[in-house]
């Protein structure tokens, strides 16, 4: 893979509740009961086995529906602007979007999964599974993101990071 050229193709699609940007969840957190499906690929379904062992998974999708890329943004958190790399705003360099999903059930390539927080149709690029073993850190600390932000925010998105 020549790194000067990386070419990502969908493994799956990701449907939600959610037609539109505007009014989609900010964090799955906000929506722990949002239900959704992930429809795999039959090409990819194996990859799947042993999937249903894990309560959490991981999906790295692409932001679709994101606007162009910009490198400085005011999250939803926050009244001041914060680097892009800082936040989990959508329009990035490479509009990667990354969440931790709850997996209620599988049924051969597809899941079912709560706590969405993508638009309807959004393309699957990977699913990893959620091990707390490897990913809780206790010690971690929330950067700007204190207990008490400036402004609470919305837990839907506003239309800010939209086209």
């Amino acid at each position: 893979m020549n790194p000067d050229s990386i070419a990502w193709r969908p493994i799956g699609v990701i449907h939600s509740p959610f037609p539109e940007p505007a009014g989609t969840p900010i964090q799955g957190v906000f929506a722990p009961e949002a239900e959704g499906v992930v429809e795999v690929f039959e090409e990819f379904a194996e990859g799947l086995r042993d999937v249903e062992m894990f309560s959490h998974l991981y999906l790295l999708y692409a932001f679709h529906r994101s606007g162009p890329p910009v490198l400085s943004c005011v999250p939803f958190l926050d009244t001041q602007p914060h680097g892009v790399f800082a936040t989990r705003a959508p329009r990035r360099p490479n509009a990667i979007g990354l969440s931790v999903v709850r997996l209620l059930s599988r049924q051969g390539g597809v899941l079912r999964v709560a706590g969405v927080d993508m638009v309807d149709g959004t393309p699957l690029l990977d699913i990893k599974p959620y091990v707390p073993r490897f990913d809780c850190r206790p010690e971690a600390s929330s950067g700007w993101m204190k207990a008490d932000p400036p402004r609470s925010g919305t837990a839907v998105a506003d239309g800010r990071f939209g086209v």
